[in-house]
């Protein structure tokens, strides 16, 4: 089993990350404020400005470290990566795989993000007896498993798209009741994304980011090409498979979202507000999330497909893997990951 090693998350907008020998080095201001060996890291996340030198990005391309660059807002910027890693003649079946089976794919991720979902508003019904007769939050409920089944009658993506939409709208109309603290001094109406237009989707669509960039760094670690998905459309600079892969892991953003709400982790003074109205985490706000990520990431759970203990950081990797092996024509079908 692959080993979690450390994202090295870089939050100080005034960094600058330098190679120096087998170490990547962090100076503010010229002055160094961290030091670590390449071999414990596995991806890089920067936040900031300044950027890295050309001898790092190419260390790290050498060595297949990926570098990420995100805004301050939390807006996925662009990616210094080497080459995929594996032979041409993976890409090649990736291609045809999709293709072909395209619509099978999509309909098995979705149909396990609804199922998803629809543990995340149960999970919540577990802990909080008195929102178990809620007529909106049983509705969802059933709008959600009636999506299962129509993805599978569907004939086309596009149709299961339309079916997505749908059920999205229906789990976001409730959503602000999953939220269960009365002391959380927000409320959420609808998504937003581009840009949040409030804390909790500020929340949201930043963890979102995190997730996505880890889902490409773990497909270009399999070889397989994280800009060709089977059910976003193919968009230049999108790592369209990467987000094919983070609908089924949507519940796991969506229940870290709500854990940082109810227990008060993040505050009114984590968020900033723009004149546009954009809503952003503010670097205090960055370092609590990403320090939550982290803890979250190195938690155990047990694959439903491997029966493995895992830490959870290396969910990614595992269904990259799978994927790798359905395109290799070593497993009959890709099984998405499915939350118990």
């Amino acid at each position: 089993m692959r080993k979690l090693l450390n994202t090295i998350y870089v939050t100080n907008e005034q960094s600058y990350l330098t190679l120096d020998g087998e170490n990547l080095v962090c100076k503010i201001d010229g002055e160094i404020k961290l030091r670590i060996p390449f071999d414990n890291i596995e991806n890089i996340v920067c936040f900031n400005y300044i950027g890295c030198s050309p001898a790092l990005m190419g260390k790290c391309v050498s060595k297949l470290i990926p570098i990420n660059f995100i805004s301050p807002q939390g807006k996925f910027l662009a990616k210094v990566c080497g080459e995929t890693k594996g032979n041409v003649f993976l890409r090649v079946a990736q291609v045809d795989k999709f293709r072909e089976c395209g619509l099978a794919l999509t309909q098995n991720t979705m149909a396990a993000k609804f199922s998803n979902t629809r543990q995340v508003i149960r999970r919540t019904l577990h802990d909080n007896p008195p929102l178990r007769e809620d007529a909106d939050l049983k509705n969802t409920i059933e709008v959600l498993s009636a999506g299962i089944d129509k993805v599978f009658a569907a004939g086309s993506v596009e149709e299961i798209i339309g079916i997505e939409g749908n059920c999205a709208q229906s789990y976001f109309s409730v959503f602000d009741k999953l939220i269960t603290n009365p002391k959380v001094p927000f409320s959420f109406e609808l998504r937003t994304k581009r840009p949040p237009l409030d804390p909790i989707n500020a929340l949201m669509s930043f963890v979102y980011t995190l997730a996505t960039a880890e889902y490409a760094a773990a497909l270009e670690t399999v070889g397989l090409d994280s800009y060709i998905g089977f059910c976003h459309t193919l968009r230049s600079g999108r790592s369209s498979l990467a987000c094919d892969l983070v609908e089924e892991a949507r519940c796991i953003v969506e229940r870290f979202v709500i854990s940082m709400l109810n227990l008060q982790i993040v505050g009114e003074k984590d968020f900033e507000k723009q004149i546009s109205g954009a809503v952003w985490l503010n670097d205090e706000g960055r370092k609590k999330v990403l320090t939550k990520w982290q803890e979250k990431k190195r938690t155990d759970m047990i694959h439903p497909y491997l029966k493995q203990k895992i830490p959870a950081g290396l969910l990614p990797y595992v269904q990259s893997n799978l994927l790798a092996k359905y395109v290799r024509g070593e497993l009959e079908s890709y099984p998405p990951y499915l939350q118990k």
